[in-house]
């Protein structure tokens, strides 16, 4: 099923009123963005020409100014993005699904960002939005947007230093697996070195050698390495059919993914490199491609389910 934004009259109307909207703000963040540039100008021939202080006063003004205009917007700007979370990607998901949401200041806690038991380093900062839960067909799921930082602290001749680091940065995908699990099992990418995927390499699992599943696919056990609490149950679980679908569902990403089995639910990371579900200020609502990228990524995520034949109920809950 395709989203077709060109023959939804009623969207259509929508983006035609945002994109009037969107001009406006496009054009005072352009203005800001040309006073602040001017004055830092100022400021530079200023101090070259040896004159600081008339070029501090000269380019200060418009610096100031440029602020204004952005202080001045940020109202506009933030219901702008609100209004295309909302009424643009919330018609996305009820074509796809009726029982489709968003909710734009919801995400995945940072508790349960630990208990997938994905990320061993607990986050000293952490951001989540743009939570979508649903379902597909009798398949509960949901994912949002998380963004997982650790930070170190060094000591320098000049006091100290704080740098921050990725933990995980992504989507985070949960679903059902109609089946309450004894034990744990994972399975994460062998390849550490890949970009994004350097966070495994700080994230040390709580399993030793002895609890390595050596499963039959060869491809498989090329891209992955399967760590299970319970030998017999994660071999349940990574039928060759699954192992199939694992390996078709990681072709169509970028960067690979790794998933948790726990209790009754499968966790799914995907490691991205942009923020989704964001409006777009300097590129027109009207054109189709604009929005196609995060349509696409919700008719993915929708997928997995079918993906991973997780409708299929082969076992039933105790």
């Amino acid at each position: 099923m395709s989203f077709n934004i060109e023959s939804n009259v009623a969207l259509q109307q929508v983006l035609a009123t945002m994109e009037v909207e969107r001009k406006r703000i496009a054009a005072t963040q352009t203005k800001g963005y040309i006073f602040i540039a001017a004055g830092i100008l100022l400021l530079i021939l200023g101090f070259f020409l040896g004159l600081p202080i008339p070029g501090v006063i000269a380019g200060l003004i418009p610096i100031i100014y440029g602020g204004v205009l952005f202080y001045k917007i940020s109202d506009a700007l933030n219901s702008y993005k609100n209004t295309y979370k909302n009424d643009v990607i919330g018609a996305a998901l009820k074509f796809l699904d009726e029982s489709l949401s968003i909710q734009p200041y919801q995400g995945i806690e940072a508790t349960e960002f630990m208990y997938t038991q994905l990320f061993n380093t607990e986050p000293d900062r952490y951001k989540t939005e743009d939570l979508v839960m649903g379902c597909a067909g009798k398949t509960r799921f949901y994912f949002a947007e998380v963004h997982a930082e650790y930070k170190t602290v060094t000591q320098t001749k000049n006091g100290t230093r704080t740098e921050w680091h990725d933990i995980f940065k992504g989507i985070l995908f949960a679903a059902d697996f109609n089946k309450k699990f004894n034990g744990v099992t994972i399975v994460k990418p062998k390849d550490f070195g890949a970009a994004f995927g350097a966070w495994f390499s700080k994230n040390l699992f709580s399993f030793g050698s002895k609890d390595v599943i050596q499963l039959e696919n060869v491809d498989f056990e090329k891209t992955f390495v399967t760590h299970g609490s319970d030998q017999v149950e994660s071999r349940y679980i990574l039928t060759p059919a699954m192992m199939e679908r694992v390996l078709n569902l990681n072709h169509q990403t970028k960067y690979n993914i790794s998933l948790s089995f726990i209790e009754s639910r499968m966790y799914i990371a995907f490691p991205l490199n942009r923020n989704y579900f964001e409006a777009p200020v300097f590129k027109s609502l009207l054109n189709p491609e604009t929005v196609n990228e995060d349509i696409a990524t919700i008719k993915f995520m929708y997928d997995i389910v079918k993906e991973l034949d997780l409708n299929t109920r082969i076992w039933g809950k105790a």
